[in-house]
């Protein structure tokens, strides 16, 4: 895929449960994605060989300057923050995680990250309050989007 749109991306918002709750990160993240040139798209599509324009100084590490995925980055999420269960984020913990990785200065990335993990936490936490590491991982991999899509689906038919 070349590249996707915004409109796509909140039509997935909503089916994922999220609603219009993601507006503010689909216009956060526009002029990350949607710079073909010089200028942002009046359409702002997300570029996907643009993606890697998304990391920022307060993020986890877990994607490089290239956008590759860096697993030990991933596995330091746990290592680092995951006190009481080794392989889930509670709220504060979640919360401490994004403290930590904060960059002096970095106004746009600390709102990035604040965004981006508490919409994760919101749509993808267990019974329990938890964020589970595959759950995360599924969010690397894309995954996760595709099983919230089933998930919400299922529970309206019910």
């Amino acid at each position: 895929m070349v590249s996707s749109t915004h409109g796509r991306l909140l039509k997935g918002c909503v089916k994922s449960g999220l609603g219009f709750c993601c507006p503010l990160e689909v216009l956060f993240s526009s002029m990350c994605f949607s710079v073909r040139g010089k200028f942002p798209s009046i359409l702002f599509p997300i570029e996907i060989k643009n993606i890697q324009r998304g990391k920022h100084g307060s993020d986890t590490g877990v994607y490089d300057t290239e956008g590759r995925f860096v697993p030990s980055k991933f596995e330091e999420i746990f290592n680092k923050h995951a006190h009481t269960h080794p392989n889930a984020l509670t709220y504060d913990e979640l919360t401490e995680m994004i403290k930590a990785n904060r960059e002096p200065k970095d106004f746009s990335g600390r709102i990035g990250s604040v965004v981006e993990w508490k919409i994760l936490y919101k749509l993808a936490k267990d019974k329990s309050g938890l964020l589970q590491k595959e759950t995360i991982r599924g969010v690397y991999d894309g995954s996760l989007f595709e099983q919230l899509k089933k998930q919400h689906s299922s529970g309206k038919e019910k």
